[in-house]
């Protein structure tokens, strides 16, 4: 049902035109007379979104910190949702920003509260932010611990069949187990191999319920990149396949922190072998009375599997990447080709095994989808094509991953070819107001834009310094900067560096250090806020913390944010004429200044900015020094 508008439309003026004076008498006035900052940035980011409705065009909104960004970019959504009669997409770098939009102190609810509008917001998470019943059935017969009776005891009545259909609600959000690290999660969450449309249990499951929830949302839809990127990914084939895309048809989207679309991209468009699901999977169809051809051509998958992951694991780089290039050794390829053919001859033998009915028929389900999705990402692997490939740890897990092509010409083709307005909007967009770098990357050929700076007087608040530090000496001046106790945010360019730094921090100090992977991210940052720890580290907190005042008064730069020398990267180096200059350097710029941007957060914030440099770090000081608002201080 479509909701009222929130001003009147006539026959003399057009939506646009309507839109236009109700914008500029929110922001001018109503908001203002409430208690809100009147910004003249915020005001024209809000007038360019506008414009972006009506051409149906794609808009780079880049708008330094403090503008108000949310506030610009919600009026006209909820507008033009009300109007179109289809909710506006936002999508949000990660869970922690999701946190941020809808929170009770949130600006969404307090443009609610101001301007009397009852907006309809629904959340949309990725499926790994939600609890699998048929995974903590499992868990409870292999797992002996604490946390499940957690998990356990708070399911609600009716997933038991205890409670009237009256009672169904939705349940099972990550969020909802703040006291359990991400290991125990990823025990009990949705995983990619089960079959939730051959599931008995899914009309209890909590991501079900949450599905029918937002798909009926009316205003606006909030979900993850990674979340959306599913969503493109899989659209068609649910399609053919009789079920619904994962969202529904929107009238616009913003994407906030649009600059880390084409990462959720990358993870998305992706398909992924592990050393050991195989295996988990076919012992699960072994019962008894099964047939011996059938048995016969598992074993024999299974010794060729492992065979293949041994030699790929001899044959991946030693390097301390999170993505290790692959060397594709013809010994390597033969043994993967045999793991096709002895996949497809089970399939065939399956179809014998269903007609007698010996193998519970939603276990023969997974074995079957997961043995199409594993032949499919086989034959990439071993054939000759333009597919990037690598192998990873994910969770202990092996785990060698498949990108059929580049996501900028899917990105081009799935999306950016619509006539669906599209807004980024982030500090951090372009390079010196330049925008090619995000743009070619993610295959945008037309496209509007606009930059406008911070309102905040940095000189007044923040101070940056540059420190040269001896090779292997960073723990040590890290250290000694966090004797003071100052609330502190520890940014690393990656998991690695982060373990590295924290196998040097004295035991005495753990209960003043938070590291991001302990437990739920959200929970590690509202303790942080609340000042129940003092230091924060993390590698994935360069963009989306919020956290003002006195909260937060230090940033620390353990790294410079370069990407990775990983096939990912690489394969975009290939297509660069200065790969340095148009993919490294941009890259790390971008980064940098989104980790910077953590520290000033409204106009009551202050603090400083430590940057530590070793090694060839220290011959980038001319490179970085743009990214700061504020002169930067060398000190030794």
């Amino acid at each position: 049902m479509k909701k009222k508008m929130p001003f009147p439309l006539s026959k003399e003026k057009s939506f646009y035109d309507s839109l236009n004076d109700w914008i500029g008498d929110t922001l001018y006035d109503d908001l203002t007379e409430k208690g809100f900052e009147c910004r003249d940035e915020q005001i024209f980011m809000a007038f360019q979104i506008e414009q972006s409705l009506k051409d149906k065009k794609v808009l780079f909104a880049e708008a330094g910190v403090g503008t108000g960004k949310t506030i610009a970019y919600l009026l006209p959504a909820i507008a033009y949702a009300r109007y179109t009669g289809k909710p506006a997409l936002i999508s949000c770098a990660d869970e922690t920003l999701i946190n941020q939009l809808v929170k009770q102190d949130g600006d969404i609810r307090k443009i609610s509260e101001a301007l009397d509008l009852d907006i309809d917001v629904r959340l949309a998470k990725a499926r790994d932010q939600y609890l699998c019943l048929k995974r903590l059935e499992e868990a409870n017969n292999t797992i002996d611990d604490d946390y499940m009776d957690i998990v356990q005891d708070s399911l609600p009545e009716f997933v038991h069949g205890n409670a009237s259909l009256q009672s169904i609600r939705p349940y099972g959000e990550r969020s909802d187990y703040p006291e359990l690290s991400d290991e125990q999660w990823k025990s009990v969450n949705f995983h990619p191999i089960q079959q939730c449309e051959a599931c008995d249990v899914r009309n209890r499951c909590g991501q079900t319920i949450h599905r029918n929830h937002y798909r009926e949302a009316v205003e606006i839809i909030i979900c993850s990149h990674d979340f959306y990127m599913e969503h493109i990914w899989t659209k068609d084939s649910r399609k053919r396949q009789g079920q619904l895309p994962l969202l529904p048809e929107v009238s616009m989207i913003v994407f906030d922190e649009g600059h880390l679309l084409e990462y959720s991209a990358q993870r998305a468009l992706t398909y992924e072998v592990q050393s050991s699901t195989l295996l988990k999977l076919l012992e699960r169809i072994m019962v008894d009375g099964i047939r011996d051809k059938t048995l016969q051509l598992m074993e024999n998958l299974i010794e060729t599997h492992d065979a293949f992951f041994k030699l790929l694991d001899e044959y991946a780089d030693t390097t301390i990447n999170e993505r290790k290039a692959i060397e594709k050794a013809p010994e390597l390829l033969g043994i993967g080709k045999d793991a096709v053919k002895f996949s497809n001859a089970l399939l065939e033998e399956f179809v014998f095994d269903a007609e007698l009915y010996i193998i519970p028929e939603y276990d023969l389900k997974i074995v079957e989808e997961y043995l199409d999705q594993y032949i499919f990402s086989m034959e990439l692997f071993t054939s000759e094509n333009d597919a990037v490939d690598w192998l990873e740890d994910r969770g202990g897990e092996t785990t060698l991953v498949i990108m059929p092509r580049l996501v900028t010409d899917i990105l081009r083709e799935k999306l950016f070819s619509s006539k669906t307005p599209i807004v980024f909007s982030s500090a951090t967009l372009s390079i010196g107001e330049d925008f090619s770098y995000l743009a070619d990357g993610l295959g945008i050929q037309d496209f509007l834009s606009f930059s406008v700076d911070s309102p905040f007087d940095y000189d007044e608040v923040m101070e940056v310094f540059a420190t040269d530090v001896e090779q292997g000496g960073k723990a040590q001046q890290v250290l000694e900067l966090l004797e003071d106790d100052k609330q502190t945010l520890i940014l690393f360019k990656s998991e690695y560096a982060m373990n590295q730094f924290k196998a040097q921090v004295p035991v005495a100090w753990a209960g003043r250090i938070a590291f991001e992977g302990e437990r739920e991210l959200s929970s590690i940052v509202r303790d942080f806020q609340e000042q129940k720890v003092s230091v924060l580290c993390s590698y994935h907190l360069w963009e989306g913390l919020d956290i003002p005042q006195d909260a937060l008064t230090r940033v620390i730069i353990h790294d410079l944010p370069f990407p990775p020398a990983d096939p990912l990267f690489d394969a975009r180096r290939k297509h660069a004429t200065d790969p340095f200059r148009e993919v490294d350097l941009p890259f790390m710029l971008l980064r940098l200044r989104q980790g910077a941007g953590r520290l000033i957060r409204t106009s009551a914030d202050s603090g400083t900015i430590h940057l530590l440099l070793e090694g060839d770090e220290q011959a980038m000081k001319s490179e970085i020094e743009g990214v700061f608002p504020v002169k930067m201080k060398m000190t030794v």
